[in-house]
């Protein structure tokens, strides 16, 4: 039984010895998806790295007390309430009376070095918080207006060290 146990092993071991010396040529490194751009969503080529720009994003909102729902190393997700009346809202998605409504502001980024791609996306949420609450994405440019992202190219650009 012993002899039979470690002609196993010996087997196993021989085996084990073969396979960790074979080279494979298959990147085990995770893939990054494509960043895509939605309906609705603008987009823009920072020259700066994914830092410098996430860095931007969440100075910006902090300057102008712009609530941080989300920090994350390729995405920002920046929450601003609605404060008052607002019957064009009202109309177009229906009342949030039992909740807060906010408007949420999506930034994805990625990109190697000196080239980063931004990607902005604009929602309304109504009854935000609740369990009755509704998001909306926003297809029309007056909701997600392309200027908040050539302020933040410029902004981002100008702290950056690339040339």
């Amino acid at each position: 039984m012993y002899l039979r146990l470690t002609v196993v092993l010996a087997a196993a071991l021989a085996l084990a010895a073969c396979q960790s010396g074979r080279r494979t040529n298959i990147d085990t490194a995770p893939k990054q998806a494509v960043l895509t751009v939605p309906a609705g969503a603008q987009s823009i080529k920072v020259a700066a790295n994914t830092e410098t720009v996430r860095q931007t994003i969440v100075a910006n909102a902090i300057e102008r007390g712009t609530a941080i729902a989300q920090n994350q190393p390729n995405m920002v997700v920046l929450e601003r309430t609605v404060t008052g009346s607002n019957p064009a809202l009202d109309s177009e998605f229906g009342p949030s009376d039992n909740g807060p409504r906010k408007f949420r502001i999506r930034v994805r980024f990625q990109g190697a070095g000196c080239d980063t791609f931004v990607v902005q996306d604009v929602a309304v949420v109504n009854n935000a918080g609740t369990a009755l609450e509704q998001v909306f994405t926003l297809t029309q440019p007056q909701y997600n207006p392309r200027d908040s992202l050539v302020g933040l190219k410029t902004k981002a650009e100008g702290s950056a060290s690339c040339i």
